[in-house]
């Protein structure tokens, strides 16, 4: 019997309950592994799907747009899509989607881990008890700095931006928030308040970063606005890589321009900037914004309803441009 079912090619393996689904509903150019794919079979792998799901590691340029004639839609297992060359797609009326508002809650709770822990030393703290070099409680032991009552800067007011915000009533802060231009302030609790991004830096004891990577705000973060900071506050970066310039922070942190620094995301991932392993003032993740059960699970639900909407014949739920 002749398998009707479309193609898809899926670039990374998904949780299992996504799998499942795909499974049943799909014939697969092959089965995806864990590991990021080389971009010669991923190119590949797009060439022969009527749909893909795609990561944000895998880089799809012009070229391979160009190439993958049979190609519908590439659904992006993501929010942001900066991996996509979306000139090249629209050009070759190749529709790209992601996954917003899933992962919102997921990605605020972890901007709130890396805070706390980036504040209080957690990491350090951890370290010292598994070493066996503990001795005891100390009355000058690891002190770290308290967040309840201070200011946070927020840098992106989105949908994470906002719940980032909304957490911090908790710790009685005030929040201070940056965009473009200012949100309407009907739709947002007046104690949220917008600031040019030098004063927000030089106000905020905790700056949090939530926008998107363009070519405008690649480096919005560098050593001139770092400088602008307070020598004890702290930066927190749980949206991408590039938005900070990892040079000029480690500049920063060796010689105190800022306290400290908790990071989810890098310029280069999965490398890293060879000085931020050494140091004690930063907490380092490995890009874990989402990594929740429920989040990543419904990330895979939200591209199976935009691939099967497009093939379909219907508008994308989700599409960007």
């Amino acid at each position: 019997m002749t398998d009707t079912r479309p193609t898809l090619y899926v670039s990374r393996i998904l949780p299992d309950p996504v799998m499942a689904i795909v499974r049943e509903r799909f014939q697969l150019v092959q089965d995806p592994h864990d590991a990021l794919p080389a971009p010669l079979a991923l190119r590949e792998g797009l060439c022969q799907a009527d749909a893909a799901i795609v990561t944000l590691g895998d880089r799809i340029d012009s070229e391979t747009i160009h190439a993958a004639t049979r190609l519908k839609i590439l659904a992006n297992y993501a929010v942001g899509y900066n991996n996509i060359d979306l000139v090249a797609a629209q050009q070759h009326g190749l529709i790209v989607t992601n996954t917003p508002d899933v992962l919102t809650d997921a990605t605020a709770d972890l901007t709130w881990a890396l805070i706390l822990a980036t504040a209080r030393r957690v990491v350090e703290g951890d370290a010292l008890v598994r070493s066996g070099a503990w001795t005891g409680w100390s009355p000058t032991q690891l002190l770290g700095a308290e967040v309840t009552g201070k200011t946070l800067g927020i840098i992106g007011m989105g949908r994470i931006g906002q719940a980032v915000a909304r957490r911090a009533v908790g710790f009685r802060m005030s929040v201070r928030y940056h965009t473009r231009q200012p949100l309407a302030t009907s739709s947002l609790p007046r104690e949220w308040e917008h600031r040019s991004l030098q004063d927000l830096l030089g106000e905020a004891d905790v700056v949090t970063i939530h926008v998107p990577l363009t070519s405008a705000t690649q480096h919005l973060i560098g050593a001139r606005e770092l400088a602008w900071m307070r020598p004890t506050a702290f930066v927190i970066n749980t949206a991408r890589g590039p938005i900070v310039d990892e040079g000029a922070l480690v500049e920063a942190l060796k010689t105190g321009i800022i306290a400290g620094a908790g990071l989810d995301v890098y310029e280069q991932e999965p490398t890293i900037h060879p000085e931020l392993a050494g140091m004690r003032e930063v907490v380092l993740l490995p890009h874990l914004g989402s990594a929740t059960v429920h989040a990543r699970v419904q990330m895979g639900l939200v591209c199976l309803k935009n691939i099967q909407a497009v093939l379909d014949g219907r508008p994308a739920p989700n599409e960007v441009h």
